[in-house]
């Protein structure tokens, strides 16, 4: 166990962490790991922390922003499943990877992720008739195009790496369903809250499963996080589609700065 006093310091770290990840839909599952790393958790504990952690935050989330219409359940029903799958097959096959090239590897694809979304995108309309693999989608006020040819494979790719490292994916779902798609940043945000609760759920069990789940650590880190992941969407609603670009960017970029130090 830890000590009080560093209990308290990482409660407020997560507390902040989980405001932020609400807000922009990650899971956020690198930078609570690190943060329990640091505090001395044991990784396979701290893993296991961060899944539960992942689940109860992007619920929270996920009711707020369906209250506020912001979850396009069936856009995360079709893109969500080939994550899903290829998380298992991403976490079965991560012992065989070496840890320091998926680091590497993830922390390089953030960055470039991070770039792509301080872009502007402009308004575009898409007119599309029965194309095969083209999703043409209306939902609330607004419309726009689905690439399954892009998004489903794409999703693959992305479970397989969110399995290995044991993080959610929101990282590239986001950037993935506002580039790729069209669909609206705060649309993007709301459905991910949804993706990411199916993601870190499927990693919880194969945690807990395994013997990692600490109640002593997982309940009160997660009840601190809850809390963050209520205001954080709730300040989510209040921002502007293009500040949410930017915040997401931004914190994009210091989970990839985290993760390059903490290989040296």
């Amino acid at each position: 166990m830890i000590s009080l006093t560093a209990t308290i310091i990482l409660s407020t770290v997560i507390l902040a962490i989980s405001f932020f990840m609400a807000m922009v839909g990650k899971g956020g599952g690198n930078f609570y790991i690190l943060a329990m790393l640091f505090a001395g958790i044991p990784i396979y504990n701290a893993s296991t922390a961060s899944q539960m952690i992942m689940l109860a935050t992007a619920i929270t989330s996920m009711v707020v922003f369906n209250k506020n219409k912001r979850v396009d359940w069936l856009l995360a029903l079709v893109i969500d499943p080939p994550t899903d799958i290829m998380a298992f097959f991403g976490g079965y096959l991560a012992n065989r990877i070496h840890g320091n090239t998926l680091k590497i590897n993830f922390a390089i694809l953030l960055i470039i992720v991070s770039l792509i979304m301080f872009l502007p995108v402009k308004d575009r309309k898409i007119t599309v008739d029965k194309k095969i693999g083209y999703w043409k989608r209306n939902f609330g006020n607004s419309s726009y195009v689905v690439n399954l040819w892009i998004a489903l494979p794409t999703t693959a790719v992305v479970g397989f790496f969110a399995g290995a490292l044991g993080v959610s994916g929101g990282t590239f779902k986001i950037p993935l369903m506002v580039l790729a798609c069209g669909v609206p940043m705060e649309i993007a945000i709301g459905t991910s809250s949804a993706m990411v609760a199916v993601t870190a759920f499927m990693g919880l069990l194969g945690h807990s499963l395994s013997g990692d789940f600490n109640p002593q650590i997982v309940f009160p880190l997660t009840a601190v996080a809850v809390i963050g992941g209520l205001f954080g969407s709730k300040f989510a609603l209040k921002r502007k589609p293009k500040n949410l670009k930017k915040i997401f960017a931004i914190i994009n970029l210091a989970g990839a700065l985290i993760m390059l130090v903490s290989l040296i």
